[in-house]
């Protein structure tokens, strides 16, 4: 038996699975339908809030994973970084963005909070799986060589008594400057 090649890279059955999962828990009513069930909500309050729990569960379980959808696009991404560009921020400046803005987008768009647990998780995983190295040790600023430091010193301190010449010399003419 020949294996089978996935064809698609299968967003719109997730994008459709999660579309079927917010029409079935009532996310996407209308407002006429919340004002007509607004009475049945006065008698059958137990319901209301089971419904919101179990909303509540799918939106954190549709969360968990978009997010490791997320994840996994942020590592394979980060497979063309070489490890001596790690700490470099022109180079990975790219996915690190991505990963942040793809965990607060799905945030926002399910009306999750952010910043949130899973979210912060996700940002430590990637500090500590590629950026632990990182340190200030890559921002050192050394002294400058000798002579560079001596000159650097010097100028200054020859060209005080340069200008106080220069004053006083443009100052003897007498004549009032406008």
């Amino acid at each position: 038996m020949a294996p089978s090649a996935q064809k698609g890279s299968g967003c719109l059955s997730r994008g459709l699975l999660l579309l079927w999962a917010l029409l079935g828990t009532g996310l996407c009513h209308t407002g006429a339908e919340v004002e007509d069930s607004s009475q049945d909500a006065r008698t059958s309050t137990p319901v209301v809030v089971s419904n919101w729990t179990v909303t509540a569960q799918l939106v954190e379980e549709t969360y968990t994973n978009l997010t490791q959808q997320c994840w996994e696009y942020f590592v394979d991404m980060m497979r063309n970084v070489t490890a001596s560009e790690l700490c470099e921020w022109k180079v990975i400046s790219r996915p690190y963005s991505f990963l942040q803005h793809c965990l607060e987008a799905w945030a926002d768009r399910l009306r999750y909070g952010y910043p949130n647990t899973l979210a912060e998780q996700y940002i430590f995983q990637s500090h500590h799986r590629y950026f632990h190295n990182c340190t200030l040790q890559h921002q050192v600023y050394f002294d400058p060589p000798e002579d560079v430091l001596l000159a650097m010193i010097i100028a200054p301190i020859c060209l005080i008594p340069f200008l106080v010449t220069l004053v006083i010399w443009r100052s003897k003419d007498g004549k009032a400057q406008p």
